[in-house]
C-alpha cells in the first residue's frame, strides 16, 4: 500500500527537485510556487521545531531574490532589475520587483501579442508580487526581523507605482495585468478581475504591522497606495466561477477577518459583501460540476487555490464567534460563514481526488509538477499560508 502524502515529504521533495537542497541542479524558481513554499517551510518549523525547515524557508528567499530579482540569462540584458549595483541591490533585493519565472523570455517591443504565447513568456504579475509580500512578511512575524518586512514594503512601493496608472488627472486609477520584466511598459493591458482587492487587503497587512516598527527606513508608509486601492475597490465585484479565483477571495476574505479582529479595522461591510460574492462564486462553481471531469483534463494547481481558500471557512466562523464585538454585524456574518460551510464536500472531494497517486499520475500533473505539488501540501498544512 503506498503511504499516504504529507506535507513534510512533499516539500522536501521539492527542495531537492527545484535545487534548492541540491547544489547540483539548476534552481528551478516559479515566483508564486516559490511564495506558498516558503510558507509551508514556515509551517513545518513551527509543527516540528526541525530548524532545517526555517533554513529551507530562507534560503528559498534569499535564492528567489537571487534568480527573479535579476534578469533571464537569455534576455540580453544581466544584473538586478532595480538596476543599484552589487552591494545596494544586497541590501534592496526587490526595489526592481522580481520576474515571473516563465520559461520563455518576455515579448519585445514592436513584437505582436500572441495571446496563447503569453501565458510561457516571462514578465512580472501584480498578483504574484503580493503573493512574496506575503510570504516575506511571513517570514518576518516568524524570525522577528524588519529586514523581511522592509523588502515587502519595498515591494509594494514598486508594483503599485509600475502596475497603477490613469488617463487622466481627475480619472480613476487602473492597473495594468502584466509587465515587463524592467517595469518600464505593459504586456497585457487589461485590469485583473481581483487585484484591486488583493493590492488593498495585502496592503494594509503590511501597513498595520510597520506602523508598529520605529527601526523601519522612512518612505515606507502605505498611506496613499491604501487610498488607491480603496478607490479601485468602490463598485467593484468579484463574483467568479473560477476555483482558483474563489479560494483567493477565500483567504483574502480570512485575512480582513483576522485584521478586523486584531488591528479594528473597520471594514466588515466590505468583508460582507465580499462573503456574498463567494457564495455566488461557489454556486456557480458547483452548478458548472467541472470536478466531474477526469483528472487529464483538470488543473490541479487550480482546484487545490479552492481547497486552500475553503479551509478558511470554519476559521473565520470560530474568530466572529469568539471576538463578536469586534465586528459591526457579527450575526450577519456568521450567518453567511454558516451558509458556506454547505460547501465542505468540494474541499473534500479535491483534497481527496489529488491524494491519489493515479490522479497525479497524468501528463497533466507532471506539467505542473512544481506548483501541483507545493499547493497540495499547503491544503495539508494550511495554516502557515493562512494565518497573519
Amino acid at each position: 500500500m503506498t503511504p499516504p502524502i504529507n506535507c513534510r515529504t512533499i516539500m522536501l521533495d521539492f527542495a531537492a527537485s527545484s535545487g534548492l537542497s541540491d547544489a547540483s541542479r539548476e534552481p528551478r524558481r516559479y515566483l508564486w510556487t516559490d511564495a506558498f513554499a516558503v510558507c509551508n517551510y514556515l509551517e513545518l518549523f513551527r509543527q516540528s521545531g526541525e530548524h532545517m525547515f526555517l533554513d529551507l524557508a530562507l534560503q528559498l528567499v534569499d535564492q528567489v531574490h537571487q534568480t527573479l530579482g535579476q534578469h533571464r540569462r537569455d534576455g540580453g540584458r544581466s544584473g538586478w532589475l532595480s538596476g543599484l549595483d552589487e552591494p545596494q541591490a544586497r541590501l534592496h533585493p526587490t526595489r526592481g520587483g522580481l520576474r515571473i519565472g516563465k520559461p520563455l523570455d518576455e515579448r519585445q517591443p514592436g513584437e505582436p501579442p500572441d495571446a496563447a504565447r503569453e501565458w510561457d513568456q516571462d514578465g512580472q504579475y501584480f498578483h504574484y508580487l503580493t503573493k512574496w509580500m506575503h510570504a516575506l512578511y511571513c517570514v518576518s512575524r516568524e524570525t522577528g526581523n524588519d529586514i523581511y518586512l522592509q523588502w515587502a514594503l519595498e515591494l509594494a512601493k514598486t508594483a503599485h507605482r509600475a502596475f497603477t496608472y490613469t488617463t487622466s488627472a481627475v480619472g480613476p486609477r487602473r492597473m495594468y495585468w502584466k509587465m515587463s520584466i524592467d517595469l518600464s511598459r505593459p504586456l497585457v493591458d487589461s485590469m485583473g478581475q481581483h487585484d484591486p482587492l488583493d493590492g488593498l487587503i495585502t496592503y494594509l497587512q503590511l501597513d498595520g504591522v510597520a506602523n508598529q516598527k520605529t527601526d523601519l527606513p522612512e518612505g515606507l508608509d502605505l498611506g496613499r497606495e491604501i487610498a488607491d486601492m480603496r478607490a479601485m475597490c468602490a463598485g467593484l465585484h468579484c463574483a467568479t466561477g473560477d476555483s482558483l479565483g474563489i479560494g483567493g477571495l477565500l483567504t483574502d476574505a480570512f485575512k480582513l477577518v483576522q485584521m478586523i479582529d486584531t488591528r479594528h479595522l473597520q471594514e466588515s461591510a466590505r468583508l460582507a459583501a465580499l462573503l456574498d460574492d463567494i457564495e455566488y462564486s461557489l454556486r456557480a462553481f458547483v452548478t458548472q460540476n467541472p470536478l466531474s471531469l477526469p483528472a487529464e483534463y483538470r488543473l490541479a494547481f487550480r482546484e487545490l487555490g479552492l481547497t486552500i481558500g475553503l479551509h478558511a471557512i470554519r476559521r473565520m466562523r470560530n474568530r466572529i464567534a469568539q471576538n463578536p464585538g469586534n465586528f459591526n454585524g457579527a450575526e450577519q456574518l456568521i450567518a453567511l460563514l454558516n451558509g458556506l460551510t454547505s460547501f465542505r464536500h468540494v474541499h473534500t472531494f479535491i483534497e481527496d481526488f489529488w491524494q491519489q497517486p493515479e490522479h497525479r499520475a497524468t501528463e497533466n500533473w507532471r506539467l505542473h509538477a512544481d506548483i501541483n505539488n507545493v499547493m497540495l501540501a499547503t491544503t495539508l498544512a494550511p495554516d502557515g499560508y493562512l494565518q497573519l
